[in-house]
């Protein structure tokens, strides 16, 4: 039966898309020309603190000593698991080489940029985690300098447990300054910071557009839009576990979509039928956010069977996906467009968001069908290198000086006929175009 939609989105992430590019320029340029009092100017007009910018180790000292014990310990036990997975991942990053022809030997090297730049959210939600998930994985990379920066709380500063956070898992320097001047901070090196080579970090629309605007100035982990997240649950599912793990994504922003998609009409509508009451349920800075995500962009969709099922879910992407479905190893082994997956009830996004062990910064808007998440290997460089005998580049200076004249190339072909002149002056080579 062809594809039935029980809910359709009335908007896309695309609907709400507003013109920040000029205002985010803007505050750029400002800030660069600046300096850093421009950037403490905009910290003043949109943070509304003027207390300390850069923290010292007696401050975050002070601060890490009024985090609970018990936070402590949760933060302690989320950083380890994330820490070993990120630890797994840099073995993969091997410094290998291969002799290509006799005498000619290519190889590569797998080298962590110098400085990370990791935004951590303050606003609406304190990101502890995020601060776990970025700083901990540049710390594994091997990055010298790891810069966490967050957006401070007016006339209070950043939330402790994100300075303890940062700390433990290996912030060199944090910075408490948010939003677009936070991000520019780190990019231009200023208050005495080295200059990032990489941002990374989830942020509102305005810290997405200052990274997506600073890119090839400094690297980036991905663009990202609002988080998305997609079910997929067969008749075998538990509808209430359905609809608290989606509403549990719903709160994330009015703007997070939502998807359900199953091969069972009754498993949806009970879903369609408790989603309201759980989201009734929430306190009301919660409720606000995902009654909007539910209303607005939310889909229940209805496929024949698991096939059709899996390749909704690849054309969809999405960030987190969720599989409540029998037989497991079939979807670990069919689905191939996702940031993370979670197979099984016993599992679900918010511990993967929060002290699993894989990373919560993650494809969103459908960037999954071309990239992965936050991982040791966007801190790392994977540089390449040769060397050869004169023997080995024999072949290679032939072969180069014929395409490259064939190209009209001819500067790149004589690079190669000195050598073959210098190394071989007693031997003929053809060495022309053969047109």
């Amino acid at each position: 039966m062809p594809k039935e939609y029980l809910k359709k989105a009335i908007l896309t992430s695309k609907s709400d898309a507003s013109d920040t590019t000029k205002i985010v320029q803007d505050i750029l340029d400002t800030i660069e020309q600046g300096g850093d009092q421009a950037a403490l100017d905009y910290a003043a007009k949109f943070d509304r603190y003027e207390g300390s910018v850069l923290l010292t180790a007696e401050e975050v000292a002070a601060a890490s000593a009024a985090v609970p014990d018990k936070l402590k310990r949760d933060i302690q036990f989320a950083h380890a698991n994330v820490k070993r997975f990120a630890e797994t991942q840099r073995q993969t990053c091997q410094d290998v080489q291969i002799e290509v022809v006799p005498g000619l030997i290519a190889g590569q090297k797998s080298i962590p940029v110098k400085t990370a730049g990791c935004y951590i959210p303050g606003g609406r939600y304190s990101h502890i985690a995020s601060a776990i998930m970025t700083v901990t994985t540049a710390k594994v990379a091997g990055c010298e300098n790891i810069i966490a920066c967050s957006p401070p709380r007016p006339e209070i500063g950043i939330n402790p447990a994100i300075i303890y956070a940062a700390s433990v898992c290996g912030a060199d320097k944090i910075l408490a300054m948010g939003g677009v001047q936070g991000v520019a901070a780190m990019t231009f090196g200023l208050f005495g910071l080295p200059k990032a080579n990489i941002l990374v970090g989830p942020g509102n629309q305005f810290v997405a557009e200052a990274k997506r605007i600073l890119f090839g100035r400094v690297g980036i982990d991905m663009i990202a839009g609002p988080t998305d997240s997609l079910i997929l649950a067969d008749a075998t599912a538990d509808p209430m576990v359905v609809a608290a793990d989606l509403v549990g994504q719903a709160e994330h922003g009015y703007n997070s979509p939502v998807w359900l998609v199953t091969d069972t009409r009754s498993l949806a509508e009970e879903v369609m039928r408790l989603v309201p009451e759980l989201i009734n349920d929430l306190p009301e800075v919660n409720r606000d956010n995902a009654t909007a995500a539910w209303r607005d962009y939310a889909e229940v969709i209805l496929c024949g069977d698991r096939e059709e099922m899996a390749a909704t879910s690849d054309d969809y992407a999405p960030e987190h996906l969720t599989v409540q479905a029998e037989d497991l190893d079939w979807w670990l082994g069919r689905l191939s467009c996702y940031g993370s997956l979670f197979l099984g009830e016993e599992t679900t996004v918010a511990f993967g968001d929060k002290a699993s062990g894989t990373n919560h910064v993650l494809p969103t808007s459908g960037a999954a069908t071309y990239t992965g998440g936050l991982s040791v290997h966007k801190f790392m460089k994977i540089v390449t290198w040769q060397r050869a005998t004169r023997e080995g580049a024999k072949p290679v200076a032939e072969a180069t000086a014929r395409i490259s004249r064939l190209e009209g190339m001819e500067g790149h072909a004589r690079t190669a006929d000195i050598r073959l002149k210098k190394y071989f002056p007693n031997e003929d080579f053809d060495l022309a175009a053969d047109v």
